[in-house]
């Protein structure tokens, strides 16, 4: 069996991100969702680890200061630790999502109290991953929903996203990049 950790980790811009992040000094910071979980349906099917990636996810928690402008001097500064890799580096301020996903999605996101708390809430449940380095040189990995899912490709609509957006649209995204993952609709 292929190990989560090891197939993130085979990712050389996984490995980069993770060995970078706590130079941001951010609370509670997280590499979650995609860049994770494809980096292992890749190792999966014995294809490049970052095999239809489209963007590497941090998610973080600061509710000191609720502003974009605050949000936007933590992506600039991450634009200048990450600036040399090859991707896209999309990082969120969990504790302002409230603020705007209705207007980009349509439903209700009922405020976070944690950045690790926000991974389990993607809208497929096997997607719910996240890494974080702690101060010893280890991972703490975040799987909510455990990894017989994602292990499985089996791809299930997750209760806890209110989300406005097809589950269907969203799997078959993922299908087409990996066919042998399969769509269970509850």
């Amino acid at each position: 069996m292929i190990d989560l950790v090891a197939a993130a980790l085979a990712n050389p811009i996984n490995r980069a991100i993770l060995t970078r992040l706590p130079m941001l000094g951010l609370r509670d910071a997280w590499l979650v969702a995609g860049s994770v979980y494809q980096s292992y349906w890749n190792a999966l099917d014995g294809r490049n680890p970052t095999y239809g990636i489209n963007d590497y996810d941090i998610f973080y928690f600061d509710d000191s200061d609720l502003s974009y402008a605050a949000e936007d001097t933590v992506i600039r500064r991450a634009g200048q630790v990450f600036g040399d890799l090859d991707a896209i580096i999309d990082l969120k301020n969990q504790a302002r999502v409230h603020l705007w996903y209705r207007e980009r999605f349509g439903a209700e996101w009922p405020p976070a109290p944690s950045a690790r708390e926000s991974i389990g809430r993607f809208q497929i449940r096997c997607t719910c991953v996240g890494l974080q380095p702690r101060s010893d040189g280890t991972l703490e990995l975040a799987q909510p929903y455990g990894a017989e899912e994602l292990t499985r490709g089996e791809l299930r609509p997750n209760a806890a996203c209110p989300t406005g957006t097809s589950f269907r649209d969203k799997a078959e995204s993922y299908r087409a990049r990996w066919p042998w993952l399969t769509i269970a609709e509850e």
